[in-house]
Formats: C-alpha cells, sequence, structure tokens
C-alpha cells in the first residue's frame, strides 16, 4: 500500500536553489520515496494525506554528537567565562577526564535514558539520523558499554543512530605515562572486539596537542580499516596539527572542527572527497577566534557538513535547527548550504547513501515545516517550526 503526501511544497536538496517543487507531491512505500513530481502529474495512488501548504525537506541529520555520557560540565563552563582555557582544564584533570569518571560509574541504563533525552530533544529540532560516538569510557569494557547504548538507543527508539568508536579521544589516566600503550590496547584489542560485535560503524579519532599525535591516530586508522571500518577525524580544532591531510590521507569519511586547517589541508581533504564537518557550536562555547576556512574550503570544492558536535564539555547543544543558525552567523554559511550540510552532506559525512535528499529510491526520511521557505531555518532563534518528521516513512515520536 503507497500513500501520497500532498499540498505541499517542497526543498528536494538534489539540485540547486534548494531543489525546489512547489505544489508537489511524495509517494511513499515500504519506507521508500516511489515519486516525486508537481502534484498535477500525481499518479494513482492507495492513499493520500494533505500537508496543508507546508514545506518538506529530508529529515535532518546530526553527524557529529557525545551524546551518551553522564553528568555535566557546567562548573567548567563558568570557569572558562572566568578566563580559564580548555587546555588549562584539560590539564588539571577536567574536561573530557571528568566525564569520563562519571561515565565510567554510570549504569547501562543510566546512560541509555539520559542519551534518550538529547536524542529526544534532537529529534524535536528536526533530525532522523544521529551519529553517536563512544569516547567517555577509555577502556574496553567501558567503551562497549557506551557503543551498547548508542545501538539500544538505535533499537528503542524512532532515530536512526549511527555508532562510532572513539577511543581515541584522549589518554586515560591509567596511561598517562605511556599513551602508545593506550594505542597499542586500542588497535589489538577493542577495534577488534567492536567490529567482531558490530558495534560501531565508523572510528574516529582525535588528533590534537592534548589528545594523541598524527602518527598515534596513523596506528588506530590502519587498525580500524584492516577490520573494514571507515574513519574520521577530529582535525586542527585548536591548532594546525596536519589533522586534515591526515584524514585525506586514510581516505576518511570526515574531517571535523577544522578552525585551523591549513590551505594544503583543504585541498587534500578536496582531493580525497573528505567531508568536512563544521561544529559552530564548540567554536561559539569555547569563545574561539578563528574561524573554519570556509572560503577556501568552497574553492576548492569540499563539501561542508554542520553538526551539533552535542557533548558536556564543549557544545552543550540538544538542537541541529540551532546548529545551522550558529553555522549562517558564526561562520557566514549560506542557509542553503547550512540545509545542505545538514540534509545531503551529513548523509556523505556517515556514508550513508540512502538519504539526506528527496528522491525516488531514497528513504522516506522528511521533515515538515511550518515555515514560508527553507531558509527561514537559519532565520529563526528558538522557534519551533517543526510539524512533522517522517523516518523511513513512519511518523516519529517527538516526545
Amino acid at each position: 500500500m503507497n500513500l501520497a503526501l500532498i499540498d505541499l511544497n517542497m526543498a528536494t536538496m538534489a539540485g540547486p536553489d534548494y531543489g525546489v517543487v512547489d505544489d508537489g507531491a511524495i509517494v511513499v512505500e515500504g519506507g521508500i520515496i516511489r515519486w516525486l513530481g508537481p502534484r498535477a502529474d500525481l499518479p494513482g495512488v492507495d492513499e493520500t494525506r494533505s500537508l496543508g501548504g507546508r514545506w518538506v525537506t529530508p529529515a535532518l541529520i546530526d553527524c557529529h554528537t557525545h551524546l551518551v555520557f553522564a553528568g555535566d560540565r557546567a562548573a567548567e563552563f563558568e570557569q572558562r567565562l572566568r578566563g580559564a582555557s580548555y587546555e588549562d582544564i584539560a590539564r588539571a584533570g577536567g574536561g573530557i577526564l571528568s566525564t569520563v569518571r562519571a561515565t565510567r560509574a554510570a549504569s547501562t541504563d543510566e546512560l541509555f535514558e539520559s542519551g534518550l533525552l538529547r536524542l529526544t530533544a534532537l529529534a524535536a529540532s528536526g533530525a532522523a539520523t544521529v551519529e553517536v560516538k563512544s569516547g567517555y569510557g577509555l577502556d574496553i569494557d567501558n567503551e562497549l558499554k557506551m557503543l551498547e547504548v548508542a545501538r539500544r538507543l538505535d533499537a528503542e527508539s524512532d532515530i536512526s543512530v549511527i555508532a562510532t568508536l572513539l577511543a581515541a579521544h584522549t589518554v586515560p589516566p591509567e596511561y598517562k605515562s605511556d599513551p602508545d600503550a593506550y594505542i597499542e590496547l586500542v588497535c589489538n584489542e577493542l577495534i577488534p572486539a567492536v567490529a567482531s560485535r558490530k558495534l560501531a560503524d565508523a572510528v574516529d579519532a582525535y588528533c590534537e596537542d592534548i589528545a594523541f599525535t598524527a602518527a598515534q591516530v596513523a596506528r588506530v586508522f590502519a587498525a580500524a580499516q584492516a577490520h573494514g571500518l571507515p574513519v574520521k577525524l577530529h582535525a586542527d580544532q585548536l591548532t594546525d596539527g596536519g589533522g586534515a591531510g591526515l584524514a585525506a590521507e586514510f581516505s576518511a569519511l570526515s574531517a571535523d572542527h577544522l578552525e585551523y586547517a591549513s590551505t594544503d589541508g583543504i585541498a587534500a581533504l578536496a582531493d580525497a572527497g573528505t567531508v568536512a564537518v563544521l561544529l559552530p557550536g564548540a567554536y561559539l562555547t569555547l569563545n574561539e577566534s578563528q574561524r573554519p576556512p570556509v572560503e577556501a574550503m568552497r574553492a576548492n570544492g569540499v563539501a561542508m557538513a554542520l553538526a551539533t558536535d552535542c557533548n558536556p564539555g564543549t557544545s552543550p547543544l540538544t538542537s541541529i535547527r540551532e546548529a545551522m543558525a550558529l553555522g549562517s552567523r558564526l561562520f557566514n554559511l549560506t542557509p542553503e548550504e547550512c540545509l545542505a550540510g545538514t540534509t545531503r552532506e551529513a548523509a556523505r559525512a556517515l556514508g550513508l547513501d540512502d538519504r539526506g535528499t528527496i528522491e525516488s529510491g531514497m528513504r522516506a526520511d522528511l521533515a515538515v515545516w511550518d515555515i514560508g521557505h527553507p531558509n527561514e531555518l537559519c532565520y529563526w532563534l528558538g522557534r519551533q517550526s517543526l510539524a512533522g518528521l517522517f523516518v523511513a516513512g513512519r511518523n516519529a515520536s517527538l516526545a
């Protein structure tokens, strides 16, 4: 049985100028878009549903989050406002390690319940697909625990959750004097265990002075690819550590942050087809002043995605819509670039080719909006414009 959504305008994101189709219709069957076009050309269908003249876009995709964690870091937020830097807090035992302690102490059920609250908030902002990273366990048992929670969120919610292993997030306290030994553990024990249990869809790492060197990350990436897992990278966020070039060398799905990426690094991303994921929530929270080199990315044809980077320390952001608004204001992205960055390009950043545009044969992941034009998705701040969300053709719960 098929269903035609009618009385709508759509931004397909499959062509220029948002790929707009005015007074359109979309036919859905078996969770897949089977036909779309002007309503006047609608073929015979089993059932129709009017959307009352609303706009439809591809459902949004949040391609970079850390939303499974325990506790919060509001006190550190206050410290930063008083002048402490992110590096100062991290080196004093705060930062990621404070969340590691809380997450290790939390039960699986506690992590699931708190993660579900944040996932539901993202869905209410229009996200039907959300990537969730580990990285607050930093040992075998707790990294596996986090990934199991991510898989449970996928199974027990209406939202599609993509899981990423980020064991190389920071050096755990047990390995402070020997980070190479921790990298050996990640490569020789953790990645094989994750791959054999199919708990992750990709492997990520943090290449930065306060985390891991390019050589250490290269070992992690080689191990991941040997086990059939694609890679992603937190790259060039605080310094130019050559992260963009490293991501390109391993044909990474994405390189994320990139505030300090070099001209050569951006060119390498373009040659590799690696997506740049921009994270304005972290830029805002950390009160950064150096923006990602967006003009260089445009000039080189680098695909740009946007994400919340939802995490307790540097981006307590649970709205992909607000990430779009921040991307337009802080990084000078156009509204069309912001919508592409949270649909078509975000899908590419996760290696997903079945969603992100409204086209025949794609998953029926659709967001319905009470707006007059798609550019309003960046224009309004705090306005709840989402009128409905379809995930694989099914109405998603937003509460």
